[in-house]
């Protein structure tokens, strides 16, 4: 699974890595501990180009009675993704991606589970494939969600947890926020990140508290 990330770089290197313009509202600010439920920088395409805004982490179908779903609809499967009335449907038109520079996963090491980074061995941005819809209650609030996508682990992540987050290409991502793309061709893009391109470390147990939000929580341990 993806239950937490980063993004801490700064906002104008955003926008030029997705040739971006902002949202209307949306105000940036360095997150060492994305965790669900929060809302989170994401990308998505639109007629205009690449917009940089906002949704909240956990998906509420547009269908949803209430948005309580939200809290177990933080990942989609690849595999199944094509069949999930939740998220078959937004495969073709409700696309994004979740703009991070490493995220975090524990590893089981006996009884204990270790808090590992795992990012790209240049640090650079990369990007976590996502869906996002938007859910109306019943006074008429509009809430933007998403989810982000997960797939099998490569070489690297296999040591460390079953699932990792799918990590598009960056040849690819044009395609994965174009509009009218062929559903098959979209779904071939979510396979395991090349694990030379990637590396992992321990970082302090800290993290597991979402209330925990610095920068002393990517530093190497051990």
């Amino acid at each position: 699974m993806c239950g937490r990330f980063t993004i801490t770089d700064p906002i104008d290197a955003i926008m030029d890595r997705y040739y971006a313009s902002i949202a209307d509202g949306f105000e940036y600010k360095p997150n060492y501990n994305a965790a669900p439920m929060q809302f989170i920088p994401t990308i998505i395409g639109s007629k205009d180009g690449n917009r940089l805004g906002e949704l909240r982490w956990g998906l509420v179908p547009s269908w949803a009675k209430d948005d309580k779903i939200g809290n177990k609809m933080i990942n989609a499967r690849a595999e199944t993704l094509a069949e999930k009335p939740a998220f078959k449907r937004l495969i073709s038109s409700k696309r994004c991606i979740i703009p991070t520079n490493g995220f975090y996963e524990w590893k089981k090491e006996g009884n204990t589970k270790q808090p590992m980074r795992i990012l790209m061995k240049d640090d650079r941005i990369f990007s976590l494939a996502g869906l996002y819809d938007t859910w109306t209650d019943s006074d008429g609030n509009k809430l933007s969600t998403c989810t982000i996508i997960t797939t099998e682990p490569n070489s690297l992540m296999a040591n460390i947890h079953n699932r990792m987050p799918v990590i598009l290409r960056p040849e690819d991502e044009a395609e994965w926020l174009g509009r009218d793309n062929d559903i098959q061709s979209l779904l071939g893009l979510l396979k395991p990140y090349q694990a030379s391109e990637m590396r992992a470390y321990e970082v302090p147990k800290e993290v597991g508290n979402v209330r925990n939000n610095n920068e002393d929580l990517i530093k190497e341990v051990g």
